[in-house]
C-alpha cells in the first residue's frame, strides 16, 4: 500500500509535468489554433487566413503548442500541415468547446 507521502509525492510530479501542457493551452490563439486542427489538419496560410491572425503569430503559437507535443507537423511541399497528434486531446478540446458554445 502506497504511502500518502508517496502518493503527494507523485501528485507534485505529475503536476510538474503537467504545467507546461496547461500553459500551452491556457491561450485565446492557441486554443483556436486546436479547435481548427482538431477538424482536420491545416497549413499556417489557412490558420492565417481563418483566424486573421499573421503568420508570424500562428508560427509562434505553433511552436509553443509543438514542443509540448500536442501538435505535429508533416512537410507537404513547400509548407508544413499541422494536426494534434491524437484524439485523446482532440476530443476533450472538441467536447469543451461544445458545453462552452451550448450554454
Amino acid at each position: 500500500m502506497r504511502s500518502t507521502l508517496d502518493a503527494r509525492s507523485d501528485a507534485i510530479e505529475t503536476a510538474r509535468e503537467f504545467t507546461p501542457f496547461l500553459k500551452a493551452l491556457a491561450d485565446e490563439n492557441r486554443l483556436a489554433i486546436l479547435l481548427l486542427i482538431a477538424e482536420r489538419p491545416r497549413t499556417v496560410v489557412e490558420l492565417t487566413e481563418e483566424l486573421g491572425i499573421g503568420q508570424t503569430l500562428a508560427s509562434h503559437h505553433l511552436k509553443a503548442l509543438r514542443d509540448c507535443e500536442i501538435v505535429t507537423s508533416t512537410p507537404v511541399g513547400r509548407s508544413n500541415r499541422y494536426a494534434i497528434c491524437c484524439d485523446a486531446i482532440a476530443d476533450p478540446i472538441l467536447c469543451l468547446a461544445q458545453i462552452v458554445t451550448s450554454s
